[in-house]
């Protein structure tokens, strides 16, 4: 009886296919990635939507807070005239938002 030569091709793809996301990163040396809506518990994020009014140009835009860091402090960007905004988040224990400040930078 002749067995069969395996190609090394073969089984590589094999091998491949079979990988799952946390097999690639250690394939690669790869750090975890964050999936949204795959953590649980105190590695999820905890968005809030919020209604931020300019403090620069006045106008109202959308944005989402994460409050899964406790109180903090941040800086984004108004969505219409592009100065920086600095928010700050205050966070009770149980992680809702209890108060949000805007204020300029300058």
């Amino acid at each position: 009886m002749t067995r069969r030569r395996q190609n090394p091709l073969d089984s590589l793809t094999r091998s491949l296919t079979d990988l799952d996301p946390q097999a690639i990163d250690a394939l690669y040396g790869l750090e975890p990635a964050f999936e949204p809506g795959a953590g649980t518990g105190e590695t999820s994020l905890q968005l809030e939507p919020l209604t931020v009014r300019c403090p620069y140009c006045g106008e109202d835009f959308d944005t989402q807070a994460d409050c899964s860091a406790g109180s903090s402090d941040y800086v984004e960007d108004c969505q219409v005239c592009c100065q920086p905004i600095e928010i700050s988040l205050e966070v009770d224990t149980l992680g809702g938002l209890t108060g949000v400040r805007f204020t300029r930078l300058d």
